[in-house]
C-alpha cells in the first residue's frame, strides 16, 4: 500500500473508535489500547456493532450484512466511522462515510482520498463470529468469499481484480441469459460479442484463480496446525482448492490459466447458451474442507465445525502476520460456544496478538488468561470499567 509503504513490519492497534449514526449508535467514542479489550453486556445492546465498525474500516464490508444500508441508524442519511490507528509510534486517522445507494467517501488524516479502496490495507483485522460456522457448513460461496477477502487483506489491489471479474461475469451472464431466452441459435453478432467476453473472463479469471491457488498453498499448513492445536486427538483437518477446470494439478502461471479457461469456456459454450449462465470460472470453484477422509461439510460435529472455522481464521491471522503488520484480532461472542478445553487452548493461541477485541455476554465467558481493559455495553452506552 503506497500510502503507508514505509510502515511495513510494524505493530498495529486501534487507539480510538468514533461512531456517528452507525447501527444503534447516534454517537460513540471508545478509547482502546494494545493487548486485550473486552466488551461485556447482554445480547442486543450493541457490543457487536462496535467491533463490526472496526472490521468495516479494515475491509469496507460487514460480517453481518450483505449491503451497507443496515449499517446506518434508522432515520439517518449516512453513517460515519473514524478509527485512530497506531503503527509503532505513528498515528493515522481513517474516516469512512457510509452512504447507502450512493458512493461512500473516505478521508485519511482528514484529507479526502479519490476512492475508499485506496485506504484498504492501512488497518487489517481478522474477525471471528458465530456467522463463521457458514465457512464450514454453508455453500461454496461462503468459502470463496473467505478466500477473496483474505486476498484483498494481503494485497489490496485484489479489490479491483475482484470487481473487474464480477463486472465481466455480470455482462457475460446477461448476454447468455438473453440468448437463452430467445430459444434459437444465436446470430453471428451475438457469438462475436460472446467471444470478446470469453477473452475478458479468461484474463480476469486467470488472475483471480492464480492468486487463490497460491493463497491456499500458503494457508493450508497454517490451518492444519491451528486445528490440531484447538482440537488435539481428533481427525486431522485438511483443505484443497477445487477448480471448475477439473481435478488435475493447475499451474499458477496466469498465461497458462487464461488459455485453459478460454478453452474450457469454448467447450462449455453450447451448454452455457442453453442454460443462460457461465459455468466455467473462479465463481464456480470451491475450497474443500476435510476432516480425516470425509468432507467437513455435512459430516463434522458442531464442535468440530467451530474448531475448523476458528482454524481458518487463525490460519488467516498467521498468514497476515507473516506478511508484516499484526492484524487486529476480533472474537465476537466466541467463547460461550466452546467447551472449557477449547476455550483455554484458544486463549493461549490468541494472547500474543498485538490487539485482541472480545465481546461476551458475561465476564465469565472470557478465559482468565485474557486479561486487559474492559467496557460494559448497555442501553446504547459504552462505559469503561
Amino acid at each position: 500500500m503506497r500510502l503507508w509503504k514505509a510502515l511495513r513490519s510494524c505493530l498495529v492497534h486501534v487507539a480510538h473508535l468514533s461512531l456517528q449514526d452507525f447501527r444503534s449508535y447516534p454517537t460513540a467514542e471508545v478509547g482502546l489500547e494494545p493487548g486485550v479489550t473486552t466488551f461485556v453486556g447482554p445480547n442486543g445492546q450493541g457490543k457487536t456493532n462496535l467491533v463490526e465498525a472496526i472490521g468495516y474500516v479494515a475491509s469496507h464490508g460487514s460480517h453481518r450484512a450483505a449491503t451497507d444500508a443496515p449499517l446506518v441508524r434508522h432515520g439517518a442519511p449516512r453513517a460515519i466511522v473514524r478509527a485512530g490507528v497506531v503503527k509503532d509510534d505513528r498515528k493515522a486517522l481513517i474516516e469512512l462515510e457510509i452512504n447507502p445507494g450512493k458512493a461512500n467517501r473516505a478521508r485519511l488524516n482528514r484529507s479526502p482520498v479519490p476512492r475508499p479502496r485506496e485506504i484498504l490495507g492501512m488497518l487489517r483485522t481478522v474477525l471471528f463470529a458465530p456467522e463463521d460456522l457458514s465457512l464450514v457448513k454453508g455453500d461454496p460461496g461462503e468459502r470463496r468469499r473467505f478466500m477473496d477477502e483474505l486476498l484483498t487483506a494481503r494485497a489490496p489491489r485484489f479489490a479491483g481484480v475482484r470487481s473487474d471479474y464480477d463486472r465481466v461475469l455480470k455482462q457475460r451472464n446477461a448476454l447468455l441469459k438473453s440468448a437463452a431466452a430467445h430459444r434459437r441459435s444465436p446470430g453471428p453478432e451475438v457469438l462475436a460479442t460472446l467471444d470478446v467476453w470469453d477473452s475478458h473472463l479468461a484474463r480476469t479469471g486467470a488472475e483471480l484463480l492464480a492468486a487463490r491457488l497460491s493463497l491456499v498453498d500458503a494457508l493450508r499448513p497454517l490451518v492444519v496446525r491451528a486445528y490440531a492445536e484447538l482440537a488435539p486427538g481428533g481427525h486431522a483437518a485438511d483443505l484443497y482448492y477445487k477448480s471448475s477446470l477439473g481435478d488435475g494439478e493447475l499451474s499458477t502461471d496466469r498465461g497458462q490459466l487464461a488459455e485453459q479457461l478460454l478453452a474450457a469456456v469454448g467447450e462449455s459454450r453450447k451448454q452455457e447458451l442453453e442454460r443462460g449462465v457461465s459455468l466455467i470460472g473462479p465463481h464456480r470453484d470451491e475450497l474443500v474442507l476435510r476432516l480425516g477422509e470425509l468432507p467437513a461439510r455435512g459430516y463434522a460435529s458442531h464442535g468440530e465445525s467451530w474448531s475448523f472455522a476458528l482454524g481458518l481464521r487463525l490460519g488467516a491471522f498467521d498468514l497476515l502476520r507473516a506478511d508484516g503488520d499484526d492484524p487486529v484480532l476480533i472474537l465476537d461472542d466466541v467463547f460461550a460456544e466452546l467447551d472449557t478445553g477449547r476455550r483455554s487452548r484458544l486463549a493461549g493461541m490468541v494472547a500474543p496478538a498485538e490487539q485482541v477485541l472480545i465481546t461476551a455476554a458475561v465476564p465469565a465467558d472470557v478465559p482468565a488468561e485474557l486479561t486487559g481493559g474492559s467496557y460494559t455495553v448497555s442501553d446504547g452506552k459504552v462505559v469503561r470499567n
